[in-house]
């Protein structure tokens, strides 16, 4: 039977063996799994690279944060995702992540366009054999959330920037409109013009911040 080769990346040891344990010991008609672990950005990147001068992995999967908050490391799996689609074109990359909101989501599927995207609230024994089964048939594949946060926002004909982006991302996150300015290298001005005319795109006529929160929100930008 052939093999299908995975790389799981997750800061977790447990995690990734997990991972691990679940799809080896998992029946599946036409083929083995074998699964390696990587725990941070660097381990993983060398993986890549040196599958790439050998037999490329299958499919890579990896965890959105690679580092603990006291880590002077900041490189995520994003940034992994980035080097693997350079080195390794033809591997499916999917991401394992604890982080279901769409602004992250999205922001993902611009910069990397993965294969897949498991929400780990939502991974299960059965989900994981599922994911790997239809990403080998080159179908990609998605949990609940993920889905729906793509769904959301092909939903929708609105087109912001990226600073427009960053601005809702902030203000969602509670930041001050004053404090924003600095955070995406623009004037307290800008700031304000840019949220009215976010109000006026999203239609949210004499709203405060929050009103403009949930609107985007609705609309699959959060």
């Amino acid at each position: 039977m052939n093999t299908v080769r995975i790389l799981a990346v997750d800061d977790h040891e447990m995690t990734a063996l997990g991972y691990k344990y679940i799809l080896e010991d998992s029946e599946f008609a036409d083929f083995n799994v074998k699964v390696e672990i990587a725990t941070s950005f660097e381990k993983g990147k060398t993986k890549i690279e040196t599958s790439k001068r050998a037999v490329p992995y299958d499919i890579i999967l990896l965890d959105i944060q690679l580092f603990s908050p006291e880590s002077k490391d900041p490189r995520t799996g994003i940034d992994l995702g980035i080097v693997a689609r350079n080195e390794v074109p033809n591997s499916k990359v999917v991401f394992m992540s604890s982080y279901s909101d769409n602004y992250r989501i999205n922001n993902i599927f611009k910069t990397v366009n993965p294969d897949g995207y498991m929400v780990k609230s939502e991974i299960d024994e059965m989900s994981l054999k599922t994911m790997v089964e239809t990403i080998v048939n080159e179908s990609p594949y998605y949990t609940a959330s993920a889905l729906s946060a793509i769904r959301r926002r092909m939903s929708t004909n609105i087109v912001i920037d990226e600073q427009d982006q960053k601005i809702l991302y902030h203000l969602s996150q509670g930041i001050h409109t004053r404090d924003i300015a600095p955070l995406i290298g623009s004037a307290n001005t800008t700031v304000e013009a840019r949220k009215r005319q976010l109000k006026a795109l999203f239609d949210v006529k004499n709203g405060n911040d929050l009103a403009l929160i949930n609107e985007a929100k609705t609309r699959g930008f959060l």
